[in-house]
C-alpha cells in the first residue's frame, strides 16, 4: 500500500478498534456496574483454594466470580486504560456453556491475558495496527489449558509496541497508567497486566519476559510475579514482535495480586501437564515437596546482590532491599553480601548485559520494524535502540573510541563497542559467548564461597518511570536481563513504597556512566512518593518451587519483622482529578538531581 494510504488505514484502524473497545464496555449490564456488593467485596479478599472449592461444591457461581472481577476491571480500565480486548460476554457463554471444566483445579478463576496470546475470536495485534481485524480462528495452547483447569479469560491487556520496552504504550490501544500515578509507566511489555492486577481487575495473569517483562511491571505495580525458566511454561499459540529470535528466549510466566494466588496457579498450571500439548514444555512435574521444604526453610543462605555494578540502586531500592536483608537475618537466615569482585571476572554483570543486548538485537531490529505501518509511532526506548543499531560502523567506532579514552566511561562504551546488527556467523559467536557465560555462572554458584540458596537484589534500579523515560533507560534493565542470560528462576516480591523524604537522592551524587545517567535522571523521590518498591528472588534453572518457596520465606520475614506490603484498595482510590489537585500541591524538591 501507498505510503499515505497506508498511514490512512493505520489511523482508521486505531480508532475503530478503541471505539469497539469502549463501546464493549459501556454496553456490559448492570451486574458489571455500580459498587462492589459485600459478596463482591468477600470474593475479592477470599484464598484462590476458597473459591475453587466454593465453585466446586456449588456454593458459589463462577458467573458471580466473573461479574465481580468485571466490575474491578472495568474501573482499571478506566484509571490506567490497562485492557486491549474486553472478552466479558464470551466469558460469561464459556461458562454457562460447559466450555471451561469447572471441575478443575482453577474452577471460575477470572484469568487475564497479554495481548500477545490467541484467544478464539479476537485479534493478538501486540499492538501494531496491521494485525487487526484478522481474528484467530481457534484458541492458543495456554488458553485451552486454561478452559481445561476451569479458568475463564476474562480480558487482554496492554502492552508497548515491539515489545521491547518497561512502558506499554501504542498506537492502537493508547497509553496504559501506573495504577498508583497516572504520570507515570506500570512497567512493561506485560504493563497492562500489573496495572490491572494492582487494582484488583484479575485474579491471576499471564504475561512474557525476554528482559524483565513479567518482573519489571510487578516491581513498578506493587504484584507479584514469576519468570519462569524456559521449557517450563508453554509458548506456542501466540503472537510476537520478533519470531524467531532465539539469542535470549522470550518465555511466558505467571502474575499475580498476591503470592498466595501465585503459588496456588503455578502449581494448578503444571498440574495440568502442559508439555502434553506443547512440545516446547520439559515433561517436569509440579515438585511439592522441594516448594514445601523451600517455604519451611529457617536457615538460608542468601546472597545479596547489592549492585550489579552498572547502574547503583536508587536510594528507595536500596531501602527495600536492606529492609529485606535485615528481616531475613533477623529470622536467623545467613545474608552474604557478594560485592563486584566476588562475581566471575569473566562472566560480570556488566558482561552479561553485553552479551545479551547484542543477541537480542541481533537483526538489528529488521523484524519488530517490519510490522510497522506508515507513521505508526514507535516506543521511545525502541527507537533507542534502533538509533544505535542504524550507525554506521565508523561513526559507532569513533563515538566509542571517544567514549572510552576521553569521557572515561568503559561502561558504556562496552555497550556501544558491538551494538550492530550480526551476521549469522557473528551471531553463533555471540551464542557461544553466551553459553561460556553460563557455564561460568553454574561452576562459580557451585563453589563454597557462593553455595547460595538464591540472591537477592533488586527488581530494576528505580521505581516505575514516567512515560516516555525510556528514550533515556532503555539500557538499565541489567537486574532482570542478566537472569533471562542465564536462564534462571527469578521472583518479584514487593516490600515498601516510595518515601519523599527517607528516599531522597543525596546532593553529591554523581552518575557513574551513562547506563546510570540514564536510569537516574527521572529519579525524583517526593514525584515518586507512594510507587513500590520490590526485590528479586533469583534461583537457578528450573527451580520454580524452590524459588516461590523462598519468595514465601521472604514475605513471612518481612511480615514478622513489620513490614507488610499494603496492596491498593480498588474502591478507596481516590478519584483521578483529586490525584491530580494533590499533585500540584506537592512542594518541588529543592535540589535537581544532575
Amino acid at each position: 500500500m501507498y505510503p499515505p494510504l497506508d498511514y490512512f488505514e493505520h489511523r482508521r484502524a486505531c480508532v475503530i478498534k478503541q471505539r469497539q473497545r469502549d463501546a464493549r464496555f459501556e454496553s456490559l449490564p448492570d451486574s458489571y456496574k455500580g459498587p462492589l456488593t459485600s459478596k463482591q467485596r468477600s470474593i475479592l479478599n477470599a484464598p484462590i483454594a476458597s473459591l475453587v472449592g466454593d465453585v466446586h461444591n456449588g456454593t458459589l457461581s463462577p458467573i458471580d466470580i466473573l461479574r465481580t472481577y468485571g466490575k474491578t476491571a472495568a474501573i482499571a480500565q478506566e484509571r490506567t486504560n490497562c485492557v486491549t480486548e474486553l472478552l466479558l460476554p464470551e466469558a460469561e457463554s464459556w461458562a454457562k456453556g460447559g466450555d471451561v471444566n469447572l471441575q478443575g483445579s482453577l474452577a471460575g478463576i477470572p484469568v487475564s491475558l497479554k495481548d500477545s496470546i490467541a484467544v478464539a475470536g479476537f485479534d493478538v495485534s501486540v499492538g501494531y495496527s496491521r494485525h487487526v481485524f484478522k481474528p484467530y480462528q481457534e484458541d492458543g495452547i495456554m488458553v485451552k489449558l486454561l478452559k481445561r483447569a476451569g479458568a475463564i479469560p476474562h480480558v487482554k491487556t496492554a502492552l508497548p509496541i515491539t515489545l521491547l520496552s518497561f512502558e506499554s504504550t501504542n498506537d492502537l490501544w493508547g497509553v496504559a497508567k501506573n495504577p498508583h500515578n497516572p504520570k507515570y509507566s506500570p512497567g512493561g511489555s506485560t504493563g497492562g497486566e500489573g496495572a490491572l492486577l494492582a487494582l484488583n481487575g484479575s485474579r491471576i495473569g499471564i504475561g512474557s519476559d525476554v528482559a524483565g517483562s513479567v518482573r519489571a511491571p510487578a516491581a513498578w505495580s506493587g504484584i507479584n510475579s514469576l519468570r519462569c525458566s524456559t521449557g517450563r511454561w508453554p509458548k506456542m499459540g501466540m503472537n510476537t514482535s520478533m519470531p524467531g529470535q532465539e539469542g535470549i528466549p522470550s518465555v511466558f510466566s505467571p502474575m499475580a495480586r498476591t503470592l498466595d494466588d501465585l503459588t496456588y496457579f503455578t502449581k494448578s498450571f503444571i498440574q495440568m501437564k502442559p508439555w502434553e500439548v506443547d512440545y516446547t514444555v520439559h515433561p517436569l512435574p509440579w515438585r511439592q515437596e522441594v516448594y514445601a521444604a523451600a517455604a519451611s526453610s529457617n536457615k538460608l543462605r542468601v546472597g545479596l546482590m547489592t549492585t550489579d555494578g552498572v547502574v547503583q540502586p536508587s536510594p528507595a531500592i536500596a531501602r527495600g532491599l536492606y529492609t529485606t536483608a535485615d528481616a531475613l537475618r533477623s529470622a536467623g537466615h545467613e545474608v552474604v553480601e557478594i560485592p563486584v569482585s566476588k562475581f566471575p571476572p569473566t562472566a560480570t554483570p556488566l558482561q552479561g548485559l553485553q552479551i545479551a543486548s547484542v543477541l537480542l538485537c541481533a537483526d538489528g531490529g529488521k523484524t519488530y520494524k517490519s510490522f510497522f505501518r506508515t507513521g505508526e509511532w514507535n516506543d521511545r526506548g525502541a527507537a533507542q535502540i534502533a538509533f544505535y543499531m542504524s550507525l554506521p560502523k565508523p561513526i559507532k567506532y569513533l563515538w566509542y573510541l571517544w567514549t572510552q579514552y576521553v569521557k572515561r566511561d568503559t561502561v558504556w562504551a562496552s555497550l556501544l563497542r558491538y551494538f550492530h546488527p550480526l551476521s549469522a556467523a557473528e551471531n553463533w559467536t555471540w551464542v557461544a559467548k553466551r553459553e561460556s557465560f553460563r557455564s561460568t555462572w553454574f561452576d562459580w554458584w557451585e563453589k563454597p564461597a557462593q553455595n547460595f540458596d538464591f540472591i537477592l537484589c533488586p527488581g530494576n534500579a528505580t521505581p516505575a518511570l514516567p512515560h516516555g523515560a525510556m528514550h533515556d533507560a532503555v539500557s538499565s534493565c541489567g537486574y532482570t536481563f542478566l537472569w533471562n542470560l542465564l536462564d534462571y528462576t527469578a521472583g518479584i516480591v514487593p516490600v515498601t513504597k516510595v518515601d519523599a523524604h527517607k528516599d531522597r537522592l543525596n546532593n553529591t551524587f554523581r552518575a557513574a556512566n551513562g547506563v546510570e545517567r540514564g536510569a537516574y535522571k527521572h529519579y525524583d523521590s517526593v514525584k515518586m512518593a507512594g510507587l513500590p518498591c520490590a526485590v528479586q528472588v533469583v534461583g537457578r534453572r528450573l527451580t520454580e518451587e524452590k524459588v516461590l518457596g523462598y519468595m514465601k520465606v521472604v514475605e513471612d520475614t518481612l511480615r514478622d519483622a513489620g513490614t507488610v506490603y499494603e496492596h491498593l484498595d480498588v474502591e478507596a482510590l481516590p478519584e483521578l482529578h483529586d490525584i491530580e489537585k494533590q499533585e500540584s500541591k506537592v512542594p518541588v524538591e529543592p535540589e535537581k538531581i544532575w
